[in-house]
């Protein structure tokens, strides 16, 4: 366990060991694993979990995650909404919970929310700064790894997590682009696909910098320089 943890650690991004952290923590396999490596790093971790009151079996899921917290060795807090249901439930129920969390809370989104997130934006319309998707850092700690390591996490240290069956739902664009498009593609490619769109996503991120570093230098009222 101290080996897997410790190898995953040297791709993450944590804030330094003694650090107080908010984890937003669905007792899913992501953040489990990113809340355990928090913890074995050194962080002084809390677990926040956020129910939105949306689906049948959220309490049980509450229990189930401070479980999880207490088998962990760390905090637990748990943050209880209302979200009715209604149009744009899914964008209303990530709202409710961002209002809920802290603005530095650390998520768990992995390399593979990465490459999902890049092809929705492109669906979308996106410019280079939209496709940039998620920015490595702090509070997205984990971006370096893939699902299936999270999992191996979970079960290295035997956690049993949560599971969500509102991921499976095809009504929800980021569930069909996981479970169909992202297949379709890597099938047609004959690849992996997410270490390649992750590297698309952090070349159009540097381009960003780039350009906003040059922009900076600029004098607005010459227009030979903007041009």
């Amino acid at each position: 366990t101290l080996s897997l943890l410790g190898n995953l650690l040297t791709r993450c991004t944590f804030p330094a060991s003694g650090t107080p952290v908010a984890c937003a923590f669905s007792g899913g396999p992501d953040s489990a694993a990113m809340t355990a490596l928090a913890h074995h790093h050194g962080c002084i971790v809390t677990a926040h979990h956020v129910d939105h009151g949306i689906r049948t079996e959220s309490a049980d899921d509450a229990r189930t995650s401070r479980s999880i917290a207490a088998q962990l060795g760390v905090e637990f807090v748990l943050h209880e909404l209302q979200v009715e249901p209604g149009p744009n439930l899914e964008a209303r129920a990530r709202a409710a919970r961002k209002q809920a969390l802290a603005p530095d809370a650390l998520t768990g989104h992995t390399a593979d929310d990465q490459a999902e997130t890049l092809i929705l934006r492109l669906l979308r319309g996106s410019g280079s700064g939209g496709l940039a998707a998620m920015t490595p850092g702090p509070t997205h700690p984990i971006l370096g790894l893939r699902r299936s390591e999270t999992e191996a996490v979970c079960a290295e240290i035997g956690i049993e997590p949560v599971r969500d069956g509102s991921n499976q739902v095809l009504d929800v664009w980021r569930n069909r682009v996981r479970h169909e498009l992202l297949p379709l593609a890597t099938n047609i490619a004959a690849r992996d696909l997410t270490p390649i769109l992750t590297r698309t996503a952090d070349l159009l991120r540097d381009d960003d910098r780039f350009l906003d570093a040059l922009a900076a230098t600029i004098d607005a009222t010459d227009a030979k320089a903007i041009a």
